[in-house]
């Protein structure tokens, strides 16, 4: 392989990108960001490698979510820790029923960039640069306000240090202590099926909780029952901004990507001597690789040379998005030729992008049970092929939102409008990923019944 280096996607194919127009205020804001502390470090960086390998082997599974596109004006920590919260509820659900570790990883604190099916737009005759994510421009529609501004990375990197700090404080402060996991449930779920689901699967854990601690064994004691750990990721898009955030390991001399522990590379972008496939290839981070009905096996052995050549487990996770009526035709003939070349990567299933359609009253959105039937679909395919469906990866957030239809709370067309808040793509809200939840968890329990059958 040729040498790598921070910049060496520059000499490459770089899609997706926006068009600057003033390029010394771009190389003064990417001169500021290299001069700033790191959002993460390489230890946890490779922590979460390692938590990755076990999903590989089977032994763990992955729950990455968080929002389609964070934005400047919804921040607020109440929407960070409404989604923090969601998350753990999935993970409890998840971890109670399967007995697998889960391993938590959010789209958050970073995940601003964007990628648009077209360079401009055009409104009412006036044609104006696609908004592509808050770190690049802004959602209203002025020139001015579509110009791409190099000095909102800077925004978006302090937006991502306050985001980290509060995530950090929630994981590690006591926010996640198992004992108040009847506390993590939203109020507007009410006297929904799935929270009630929920609270019966509480009660359970606070007896077993309740008896551990008879026995001596409490969160004083055995700190894991108190905190957890959480990752961040992001894709990554904007390749100014990550080179920016790259910095050498002072322990490995590797290079790592500190504005996240997890990047991937979007559909749009994976293609063979890309820009971004060139960056990736030199940060030790763990990465994803979105894998659409486009990607043949070819061309993701290929990916997979170039991305992880020393095999190293955990280091790639491999994101399906085909939609609900395309997964099963096109899955297979990926994990049959992974499988044969014996890369160790995580599977893991996102129900999201290939489900999006437009409402007859005009607004984007995913209907529920496409979502659900692409995740039953994934699980069969893994089932047919011995193979583990590791992990999902959702676009969803903690808020009472009306974005997708469908579910126990049973989201209509024309309700899509009470709540619609997303800058970008329709997300599941708190009531429909808990649903998922219970859903995933019927499926990792179905694999671990065969596993225990084959076994015997």
């Amino acid at each position: 392989m040729p040498a790598w280096a921070p910049d060496s996607w520059t000499d490459h194919k770089a899609l997706q990108q926006p068009d600057y127009l003033d390029v010394a205020a771009l190389n003064a804001a990417t001169a500021t960001l290299t001069s700033f502390p790191p959002l993460v470090f390489a230890g946890e960086a490779r922590n979460l490698t390692a938590t990755l390998a076990e999903v590989a082997a089977g032994r763990a599974f992955l729950l990455q979510g968080g929002d389609c596109a964070e934005s400047f004006a919804e921040f607020h920590p109440n929407n960070i820790r409404d989604t923090f919260r969601v998350i753990l509820q999935m993970a409890v659900v998840l971890t109670y029923a399967s007995k697998l570790p889960v391993v938590k990883v959010g789209r958050m604190a970073g995940q601003f960039a964007k990628p648009r099916s077209a360079a401009t737009e055009t409104v009412d005759g006036v044609e104006l640069p696609s908004y592509r994510g808050d770190n690049v421009n802004d959602i209203g529609f002025t020139r001015e306000q579509r110009d791409p501004d190099p000095q909102r990375m800077i925004r978006a990197y302090s937006q991502s240090a306050a985001t980290l700090n509060l995530l950090r404080a929630f994981a590690q402060g006591g926010y996640a202590n198992l004992h108040q996991v009847h506390r993590w449930t939203h109020d507007f779920l009410g006297s929904s099926p799935w929270s009630k689901k929920y609270r019966e699967t509480a009660d359970r854990i606070g007896d077993a909780l309740e008896f551990m601690r008879a026995c001596g064994i409490d969160p004083e004691t055995v700190p894991q029952l108190a905190q957890t750990a959480f990752y961040t990721s992001h894709e990554a898009l904007l390749l100014p901004f990550e080179q920016a955030m790259t910095r050498q390991d002072s322990l490995t001399g590797d290079w790592y990507d500190t504005s996240a522990h997890f990047l991937w590379i979007g559909d749009r972008t994976r293609f063979p001597g890309s820009a971004h496939v060139e960056f990736l290839r030199g940060i030790g981070n763990p990465i994803g690789i979105k894998c659409g009905p486009s990607l043949d096996p070819e061309m993701l052995l290929g990916l997979l040379d170039t991305l992880n050549p020393a095999r190293v487990p955990g280091r790639v996770t491999l994101i399906t998005r085909y939609g609900h009526d395309k997964i099963e035709a096109h899955l297979p003939k990926l994990v049959r030729a992974v499988t044969r070349e014996g890369h160790p990567v995580v599977w893991s299933c996102d129900p999201m992008h290939g489900n999006t359609m437009q409402s007859v009253t005009g607004y984007k959105t995913r209907p529920f049970e496409r979502i659900l039937a692409e995740v039953r679909g994934f699980f069969a395919v893994h089932r047919a092929e011995g193979t583990h469906a590791g992990g999902i990866h959702a676009e969803m957030t903690g808020q009472n939102v009306t974005e997708c239809t469908g579910g126990a709370v049973d989201v209509t067309e024309q309700s899509l409008a009470d709540r619609y808040h997303t800058h970008c793509d329709p997300r599941l809200n708190a009531s429909q990923s808990l649903e998922l939840a219970f859903l995933l968890a019927e499926m990792l329990n179905a694999e671990m019944a065969e596993r225990k059958k084959v076994a015997a």
